[in-house]
Order: C-alpha cells, then structure tokens, then sequence
C-alpha cells in the first residue's frame, strides 16, 4: 500500500514540476524574450520588413518573370540554393565543392547567361554573381556585381547610367565593424528606390 501511495506522490510531483516548467519556460521566457526584442530591436524582431509588405532587408529575393526570366529592369540578386530559391524555410547552400562537376557547368552557365544579358565579357563577371551564398538567403551583392548591371537596368528604365550609377554608389554598405566581409550592396532596397524615383 506504501508503495502505490509513494508512486502517486512521486506521480503528483512530475506532473506538477511538467506544469510550472511548461508555464515558466514554455510560456514565461517565450513572452519575456519576445518582449526585450519588440522593447530593444522591434525592426529586427518584426523581419525587418521593407515598404508595404515588399520584402525584408534580411532576405533575399528574385527578380524574375514567371518563367524564371530575369526582369531587365531590377537588379539581380546573387544565385540561390535555399529550396527552388530564397525559400526561407530550405536554408542551405548546395555543398558542392570547388572542382563537382556539377557546380563548374552549373557556374559556367551562368557566366554565360550573366554575360548576354549584361553584354559583358564572362571573365568580368564577379564570383557572386554565379555562385550561392552559403545561406542562399543572401540579401547582398557585391559593388562590383552592382556596377555591371547598371547599363542594363538604365536602360531599361530610361534612366542615365550616371543616375543608377549614383543609386548604387549611395547604397554601398560598408564591412561590418570596420574590417569584416567586404562593402556590399541591399539588392531589394536598391530596387524599391529606383522604383520609388520613378514612382
């Protein structure tokens, strides 16, 4: 008899310590941690979202057609391996290495593609136009990258090449602290300025 009624007790005291850890970790640091965050960085706690439900800052996107066309008058962004592409919950790069077959024709082909669309030689075309980041969520592009579109959407905008050019310029974002990664381009907020200017 001792014996069940021990059980019981120890019973009662598991599923009472479940329900104050459920309430106090489940539920009490969920809602502490949510609230420092919407206190202390609401923007980023949010998705730093862009405009009217645009995009976030943090994530990239594809400017394409619905045939995966590249859109002539927006920048591109750099390749995505995140799903069918930019997909948030499929985060990853291919994990291919440098000499896969697979990865060097699938680079190539993208040079190629990259330099018909821009008019440019491929061994001007920059590494991360061609290759994913290793999120392939990459928001980012480099200056360089930036810079060989500028004809392209010019013109398909109608807009002087010194006026896009200029877009880009005071859109660079510098290394972060001072020293790390390299200045950098926000695809999706250079866009939504170029169409804002025209809009």
């Amino acid at each position: 008899m001792s014996s069940t009624r021990t059980a019981a007790r120890t019973a009662g005291v598991a599923v009472r310590a479940m329900l104050v850890l459920t309430l106090l970790l489940g539920v009490g640091y969920t809602l502490l941690v949510t609230g420092i965050g919407q206190l202390i960085l609401p923007w980023q706690a949010n998705g730093s979202p862009v405009g009217d439900d645009r995009g976030s800052v943090l994530i990239g996107q594809s400017f394409t057609d619905a045939d995966g066309e590249a859109l002539p008058e927006y920048f591109q962004s750099r390749p995505s391996a995140a799903g069918d592409g930019y997909d948030g919950t499929r985060s990853g790069g291919s994990n291919l290495g440098p000499e896969n077959p697979d990865l060097i024709t699938t680079i190539e082909e993208r040079k190629a593609q990259i330099a018909d669309r821009e008019g440019v030689s491929a061994s001007e075309i920059p590494a991360d136009a061609v290759t994913a980041s290793a999120s392939g969520l990459d928001p980012h592009i480099s200056v360089a990258y930036a810079l060989l579109q500028v004809p392209r959407v010019a013109a398909a905008r109608e807009l002087p090449e010194a006026e896009v050019r200029g877009a880009v310029e005071s859109r660079i974002q510098g290394r972060d602290l001072g020293f790390l990664g390299e200045e950098r381009i926000n695809v999706l907020e250079l866009n939504l300025a170029l169409d804002d200017r025209e809009g």
